[in-house]
């Protein structure tokens, strides 16, 4: 599946979730038209979109949260699905675009790359359900049951690996969370 596949599927389901979108995914989420409310890009700290993430499923527990990392990401605080499991935040959706890249960095290959199973990480971790999807047709299937789901879940999303996008929305982190603070208070 590429990536603008997902993208587009997670478009549909949206609906008022609050969105954070790192690296490889805030560019295409961006040109989507997902990034104008409810959304903090967060390209500027990579590894850190889950954790960001779960502060606004925190702080906002009647609205659904959808974060979309990278494998990339996620590697450098992998450590944060156990706080994730701990607290538990039923309305945490955490989607990974897994391509076995640092795509943002020059395309370096990912430690345990072909070993490291997102999924049972997450699910000995303390997440409630997690899915590995490799085609655009297992993804919609499985989007209905996802989004109903109670969460911690984390959604691991098989995508071809392909050159950039290297660009990224440009807006600094603090803005947008000042932006979705006053939107909050």
């Amino acid at each position: 599946m590429q990536r603008q596949e997902a993208i587009d599927a997670l478009c549909e389901y949206r609906g008022d979730c609050i969105s954070v979108a790192t690296m490889q995914a805030a560019s295409p989420w961006k040109d989507a038209g997902q990034s104008a409310q409810d959304h903090v890009d967060a390209s500027d700290c990579m590894g850190s979109a889950a954790s960001l993430g779960l502060g606004l499923a925190m702080g906002a527990p009647d609205r659904k949260v959808m974060v979309l990392d990278g494998d990339g990401s996620l590697l450098m605080q992998l450590g944060s699905l156990v706080t994730i499991a701990s607290l538990g935040p039923s309305n945490y959706y955490h989607f990974i675009f897994y391509n076995g890249l640092y795509q943002s960095s020059g395309n370096q290959t990912i430690p345990g790359h072909g070993i490291t199973d997102f999924c049972k990480v997450a699910l000995a971790s303390g997440y409630k359900k997690a899915w590995k999807v490799s085609s655009k047709g297992e993804f919609l299937e499985a989007l209905p049951e996802i989004m109903n789901s109670e969460g911690p879940v984390l959604i691991e999303i098989e995508i071809e690996r392909e050159d950039g996008p290297t660009r990224f929305p440009g807006v600094p982190v603090a803005p947008q969370i000042k932006a979705l603070r006053e939107q909050f208070t």
